[in-house]
């Protein structure tokens, strides 16, 4: 039997996306390309495969049993290439796209950034949002090549590495009238606040580890990212409980100081994610080599800080 295996990296698109317009374009073909190559794939299966609905299409039962077996043989045919394939970072010419979430958009990429720079300049980053969960990264479906953050409940068809661990401290401005060199509990609790709302689960990482100790806050002004705390603490009496490494940065403002918090607040991880379609792709690896190494020299730098 003669069989089209281009046909097969579409049925797993249509498979994921669950949109034809989406999966059109993470194949960089047009609409009516990707029509014709579902029509093919029903007349080889005779079975319709996908149903319009109103938000997208929906696999059929017979659809939803051979994409496993379909994604196993593609993963097979890229280890099977892949592996063959040499890499060499001074002369690639390569975009990524990456989902780092806002602690490691300040504390991370440009590192990784300055790293590319020196060792493969070819290669250029595209960042993208990390969301409020891995659905809106763009990881899952592999369209993003890295998701950088806290993965809670990650899909079987993700692989996470850990990177590090992350540790809680205070800023507030130099001059504070009733904050010297350290803050205790009954400080900390007296003290109005700022608080960061970024997306994802460091949010609630810190709550939960205020709501451990019993600590308490009151919360003056919520912000949306870090960057907004500096000038938010410079010019007010708050006080703001933030990432060891986002507080190192902001010691270097000469309007704020760094304290360690009242209470050991425990560490929140760092991790790293791919699609596993990503698994054996030489250049892939490569990068996932250099933000791990830059993930162990921050965890260091955090112990230190």
């Amino acid at each position: 039997m003669k069989y089209d295996l281009n046909l097969f990296p579409a049925f797993m698109a249509l498979m994921e996306e669950r949109s034809v317009t989406r999966a059109a374009d993470r194949l960089g073909i047009t609409q009516p390309a990707l029509s014709n190559a579902l029509n093919r794939l029903r007349e080889t299966f005779r079975d319709p495969l996908f149903i319009r609905q109103r938000y997208g299409i929906a696999p059929t039962e017979f659809a939803e049993s051979i994409a496993p077996t379909i994604a196993t043989a593609l993963r097979q045919f890229d280890d099977l290439v892949l592996t063959q394939q040499e890499f060499h970072p001074e002369k690639a010419d390569r975009l990524f796209t990456i989902a780092p979430n806002s602690y490691v958009e300040i504390v991370l990429m440009p590192l990784l950034v300055a790293r590319l720079r020196e060792e493969a300049p070819g290669i250029r980053l595209r960042m993208t949002p990390f969301g409020s969960d891995l659905t809106e990264s763009g990881i899952m479906s592999g369209t993003t090549s890295l998701a950088l953050g806290r993965m809670v409940d990650p899909p079987d068809n993700l692989v996470v590495q850990h990177l590090m661990d992350e540790g809680l401290a205070c800023v507030v401005r130099v001059d504070h009238p009733d904050v010297q060199d350290s803050i205790d509990r009954a400080q900390y609790e007296r003290l109005r606040h700022v608080n960061v709302l970024p997306s994802g689960r460091l949010r609630a990482g810190l709550y939960q580890a205020l709501d451990r100790q019993g600590l308490r806050r009151k919360v003056a002004v919520s912000v949306t990212h870090f960057l907004a705390v500096p000038e938010m603490i410079a010019v007010t009496d708050y006080c703001a409980t933030l990432p060891r490494l986002i507080c190192h940065g902001f010691a270097r403002d000469s309007r704020l100081k760094v304290l360690p918090a009242p209470v050991d607040l425990g560490t929140f991880p760092v991790e790293m994610a791919w699609h596993v379609r990503y698994r054996q792709d030489a250049a892939h690896r490569w990068l996932r080599s250099v933000v791990a190494d830059l993930g162990k020299e921050l965890h260091q730098r955090s112990l230190e800080s």
